[in-house]
């Protein structure tokens, strides 16, 4: 029975990374697996990038893509020694998919842009990755995910066709599998009925390996990270951390749900499902057994801490002084759907309702405009939110040092906190 390893982009983000990779793989040759790989370090960031200049028009298109080709050949060079090697063509041919768009005038919709060119930093990493595993006697098969996870024309948020993603995926591992205990393909990234490239959310490669270890009734995931585990904070953001050594589902998508990047918010459900073990572990120190997320009735053993920054905080207030209601309400949300905007917290009164998002400047605007039509609206910007899962007054005291409180919200076992600092 197959296991999935998911490595992300910290750890493929050189060569010494990929020999790495290949390393943790070989000392697990009784295992069949499906390893699940994202673009390359930044890649994904001069991606989105490259993007944007290209649906604006901006001269520096040619030069952004032209470093990111650059990046990519430097790896190969270090790993392979000479352009001999054929992955060197097949790299070069991956990458036309993009100059081919480049010659072209963008898509109205700039999502679809987005899926088209940020995607194959996934397509170019596993490629290398699956070239350098075989180069290293790791025999091996790639798969295209995006013939194996369909999902709808949702651009950048695509919505999986479970069903046939199922059967898709059971047909593509069984036929990769007769030879090869190994197989290497994509996260992040599905395809459409028409064969356009979707992806799955920002950061969706766990969510990737979720649905193949769903699909093929996998006993375990692991998430291969530079961190011990899941720790009860950000250590970007906190001093002092503690490693969770065992952690519940429940748990696990409340966090993922407030925003701890450690692991994807989609990706438990489809193994709480089933009751898949979800490993998180080094791949510094791949010997350390890490956190194990399992169907536990424990609750967290300390507080955990979820830090966001580029915060907004809008405020809706009914034009007439008249009570925010029902009626409202669904109004104010099924406008946040439209434009696709998540509310990280939210908080209402008789005669207002305010709503944390994360910053995304073209998105609020059209937001902004369409409230602004029934209501009156005042928003701040530039905020942090903090989110204590387990709180006490200790934890609170402890972030809000220096703070200056613009909301606070609290639940039976969580505090949200939205502040900034004190001029």
């Amino acid at each position: 029975m197959a296991e999935v390893f998911k490595f992300g982009g910290a750890s493929v983000k050189d060569a010494d990374g990929i020999k790495n990779v290949a390393k943790i793989i070989g000392l697990h040759q009784d295992k069949s697996l499906v390893i699940v790989v994202s673009a390359m370090g930044k890649i994904t960031n001069a991606l989105e990038e490259l993007t944007d200049a290209f649906v604006k028009k901006a001269d520096n298109a040619v030069e952004i893509f032209e470093k990111i080709k650059d990046f990519h050949h430097c790896i190969l060079i270090d790993l392979f020694g000479d352009e001999s090697h054929p992955v060197f063509d097949d790299i070069a041919n991956t990458f036309v998919e993009i100059d081919w768009m480049l010659e072209d005038e963008p898509h109205p919709d700039y999502d679809f842009n987005y899926d088209q060119i940020v995607s194959i930093g996934e397509l170019v990493s596993s490629k290398i990755l699956s070239a350098y595993l075989n180069f290293s006697g790791l025999t091996n098969n790639w798969l295209d995910a995006r013939g194996c996870i369909h999902t709808d024309n949702t651009y950048r948020e695509g919505k999986v066709d479970w069903e046939k993603t199922r059967q898709s995926i059971q047909k593509c591992v069984n036929e990769s599998n007769t030879n090869n205990y190994l197989m290497v393909t994509q996260g992040f990234i599905g395809g459409t009925s028409e064969n356009f490239t979707t992806t799955l959310g920002r950061e969706g490669s766990d969510y990737t390996a979720a649905i193949f270890a769903s699909c093929l009734d996998c006993p375990s995931v692991t998430i291969w990270k530079d961190v011990p585990g899941v720790l009860n904070a950000d250590p970007k953001w906190f001093d002092q951390t503690e490693k969770i050594d065992q952690l519940s589902y429940h748990d696990a998508i409340e966090l993922t749900y407030y925003g701890a990047t450690v692991i994807h918010p989609k990706t438990i459900k489809p193994l709480q499902n089933k009751n898949i073990q979800l490993f998180v572990r080094s791949f510094i120190n791949p010997e350390e057994p890490g956190t194990v997320i399992s169907n536990l009735e424990n609750h967290l053993p300390v507080a955990s801490f979820i830090f966001k920054m580029n915060q907004v905080l809008i405020s809706i207030f009914p034009k007439d002084f008249s009570f925010i209601v029902e009626e409202n309400l669904s109004h104010i949300f099924q406008l946040f759907h439209n434009h696709r905007i998540k509310m990280n917290t939210m908080q209402n009164s008789a005669i207002s309702f305010s709503v944390c998002v994360d910053q995304n400047e073209q998105k609020l605007q059209a937001l902004i405009a369409d409230l602004n039509e029934e209501y009156k609206v005042k928003y701040n910007e530039n905020l942090e939110m903090v989110t204590i899962r387990w709180y006490d007054q200790n934890t609170i005291d402890r972030v809000i040092e220096n703070k200056h409180i613009l909301l606070e919200v609290k639940s039976r076992h969580t505090c949200q906190i939205v502040m900034k600092g004190k001029e």
